[in-house]
């Protein structure tokens, strides 16, 4: 038999990618999955003490500070934005910091102030690149 085979030419080998194929795809699945729960956050917010005495919470003499008041309209370093939408709001910050996206940033926002505002305003530093944020806050009127 094995003679035959010899005589008739060269045996046909045949290679089963299947098994390969599989495991190949699973990998890539696993990777892509895996991707996903290991990106980290594009912002860091440091929240300040409440309590805090003034002298710990001094803040540099350049900054970028965005306000949101209660009707959530946006001033950035005490300058009033035309409307409230994203593109003007990074385009008012990059003004404000001339690029520098080292500069610290403060977010301080109206204790009525709807939500989205500030998270816009958290949006907005966060494409920019910005990554020293602090959410300002007010010490109870007891402290």
């Amino acid at each position: 038999m094995l003679l035959e085979r010899r005589r008739h030419g060269r045996e046909d080998l045949n290679i089963n990618l299947t098994p390969l194929i599989d495991v190949i795809l699973t990998l890539i699945i696993f990777f892509m999955v895996s991707s996903r729960f290991n990106r980290d956050s594009q912002m860091q917010v440091n929240l300040p003490q409440a309590g805090a005495s003034p002298s710990e919470t001094a803040l540099p003499a350049e900054l970028v500070e965005i306000s949101v008041d209660a009707a959530g309209n946006f001033f950035v370093n005490a300058k009033p934005l035309v409307n409230s939408q994203l593109t003007t709001l990074k385009s008012a910050i990059l003004q404000v910091s001339q690029g520098n996206i080292e500069l610290p940033m403060v977010i301080s926002a109206d204790g009525k102030a709807p939500y989205q505002a500030v998270a816009t305003a958290m949006d907005a530093a966060g494409q920019l690149g910005f990554h020293k944020l602090t959410m300002a806050a007010q010490a109870p009127a007891g402290q």
